[in-house]
């Protein structure tokens, strides 16, 4: 049975504290991809808004890669929610884009993100750089559904502790959302979707 309960932790980093974990993890970790990744968030303008949504419904591309992927559950900084996702293939993004606009899904928010991914103490950390803008990180794991996910979030939280992380608390991740949302993001609407908007403006 795969594993498809997603565990994850979240928290600032500074540009300097970035570096840092980049020397480190370098040193220390398996290095397993970096991302290219641009991603349209439509569960922002879904009823419950950013902070109440139990569903987190996003297009997205990663190294070219076009994936939708559903993920069910709470959110907020520490959270534990079953992720659903199916990859199609290069070139195919401004159709899904279409495929969504056609099923209702006209508004979202346009998110472009690099990430360097290592595997450390068995939990995936990807670090995160929102370009021209701040960083953070994703300390990440994968559970089969019975397992006892506060058993792996003591786990992923001593490390973070260990690598003097911050952690978010919720009020703080939907700050920062909000910072984002405000300061970097932005709104993507699909009555200005145009043929190839994404390959022609990303290259996808």
């Amino acid at each position: 049975m795969s594993k498809n309960i997603e565990i994850e932790i979240r928290g600032p980093l500074t540009k300097e504290k970035f570096n840092d974990l980049v020397c480190l993890f370098e040193a220390k970790a398996k290095k397993t991809a970096e991302k290219d990744r641009v991603l349209i968030d439509y569960s922002t303008f879904l009823e419950g808004g950013v902070e109440n949504r139990h569903k987190d419904i996003r297009l997205r591309v990663t190294n070219g890669i076009p994936e939708i992927i559903v993920k069910v559950g709470e959110w907020g900084g520490v959270e534990q929610r079953k992720e659903l996702s199916v990859f199609t293939k290069q070139g195919e993004f401004d159709t899904l884009v279409d495929i969504f606009g056609v099923l209702g899904f006209h508004k979202g928010m346009l998110c472009v993100r690099k990430s360097k991914v290592y595997d450390y103490k068995d939990i995936e950390f990807a670090l995160v750089e929102v370009p021209g803008h701040s960083y953070y990180y994703e300390a990440e794991k994968m559970a089969h559904e019975r397992e006892d996910a506060e058993k792996m979030i003591k786990e992923i939280k001593n490390v973070c502790k260990d690598l003097n992380l911050e952690i978010f608390d919720k009020k703080q991740f939907f700050e920062y959302i909000d910072k984002l949302n405000k300061e970097s993001n932005e709104v993507f609407d699909y009555k200005n979707h145009t043929p190839n908007y994404f390959k022609n403006r990303f290259n996808l």
